[in-house]
Formats: structure tokens, sequence, C-alpha cells
């Protein structure tokens, strides 16, 4: 029900920025939980941020004080602002939208990806 379109990715220099854009096909006032996860070669998917109907955040410690999550609702769009790049954040990102979390009939939905590459 819910499609999600990312886009920002790219290749930048150890201690650059990027912000990456996650688009989605309904009102993100009706989606309760909207967030970015990333994957790295061999490693599992981790959770980077998320931003709550009401805009409360979180952010995974690794990001924490370098990384925006960010919503505009009007645009149904959702932002991850990246500041202070490090070669550990190279990974594919992924947005992904949560209706009725905490219930038996929660539901995730998941962006195709992009890709971050951050150089030394």
């Amino acid at each position: 029900q819910v499609q999600l379109v990312e886009s920002g990715g790219g290749l930048v220099q150890a201690g650059g920025s990027l912000r990456l854009s996650c688009a989605a096909s309904r009102s993100i006032f009706s989606i309760n939980v909207m967030g970015w996860y990333r994957q790295a070669p061999g490693k599992q998917r981790e959770l980077v941020a998320v931003i709550t109907g009401g805009g409360s955040t979180n952010y995974a410690d690794s990001v924490k004080g370098r990384f925006t999550i960010s919503r505009d609702n009007a645009k149904n769009t959702v932002y991850l602002q990246m500041n202070s790049l490090k070669p550990e954040d190279t990974a594919v990102y992924y947005c992904n939208a949560v209706i009725l979390p905490n219930s038996s009939d929660r539901r995730d939905y998941w962006g195709q990806g992009t890709q971050v590459t951050v150089s030394s």
C-alpha cells in the first residue's frame, strides 16, 4: 500500500555530507513510523534513524550527532541528512515505513535502497 522511493546516495569523501530522500506514495501523516536502515556487505541490516508521527526521533549510537532524520509532510518525504561521514557509513540505505507498530497487524514497507559510499 505504500511505495517508497529513495534518492540522494552517492560517493563522498570522509567528512563530507549527503542528504537522502524518501518519497512516499501516500500521506505520511497516516504512517506511524518512518525510518532509515542500512546494510553493508556481510553485515546485518541495522537501524540508523527513526521518526514517529509525533515527530520524536531516535538514532543508532554510531550516527548520533552526525545524522538527522526529518520529515516534510507536505511533500510526503522523509530525509536523512548525513554529516561528517565516515568510511564505516558505507552501505545501502533503505527507507522504511511502519503502519500499526506494536500490533499483530503491523506492516513494513521498504524502498529499493540507495548506495552510499564514503572514501577515506
